[in-house]
């Protein structure tokens, strides 16, 4: 059974720092895309970040182009998202996702192109 499982969520003050984990069990995701979303209340869930395989291109949404990190560590099974000098508008629920395969340029930022999906993660950013 997959699993995959965040952690590092908490509260922040804007202009500071989080490093959000996903530990992955079950199989291993170094051939495939892996992503994070957010959700914040009353809005729908949206792309943050993805790498389309471990070590390859990474992809940002505009909005945190410059400020947000993706990564792997494949002897962990674990993909980080560092986010630096937060903002009061990046307060969501973090969610990992993942993937069977590499998603196409077109599809990487969809929901609905993962098919595992963390429980998530609260980040709040207070100004």
């Amino acid at each position: 059974q997959v699993q995959l499982v965040e952690s590092g969520g908490g509260l922040v003050q804007a202009g500071g720092s989080l490093r959000l984990s996903c530990a992955a069990s079950g199989r291993t995701f170094s051939g495939s895309t892996m992503a994070w979303f957010r959700q914040a209340p009353g809005n729908e869930r949206e792309f943050v970040a993805a790498e389309r395989w471990s070590g390859g291109s990474t992809y940002y949404a505009v909005s945190v182009q410059g400020r947000f990190t993706i990564s792997r560590d494949n002897a962990k099974n674990t993909v980080f998202l560092q986010m630096n000098s937060l903002k009061p508008e990046d307060t969501a629920v973090y969610y990992c996702a993942a993937r069977s395969g590499i998603a196409t340029m077109e599809m990487l930022a969809r929901v609905n192109a993962y098919g595992y999906w963390g429980q998530g993660t609260q980040v709040t950013v207070s100004s």
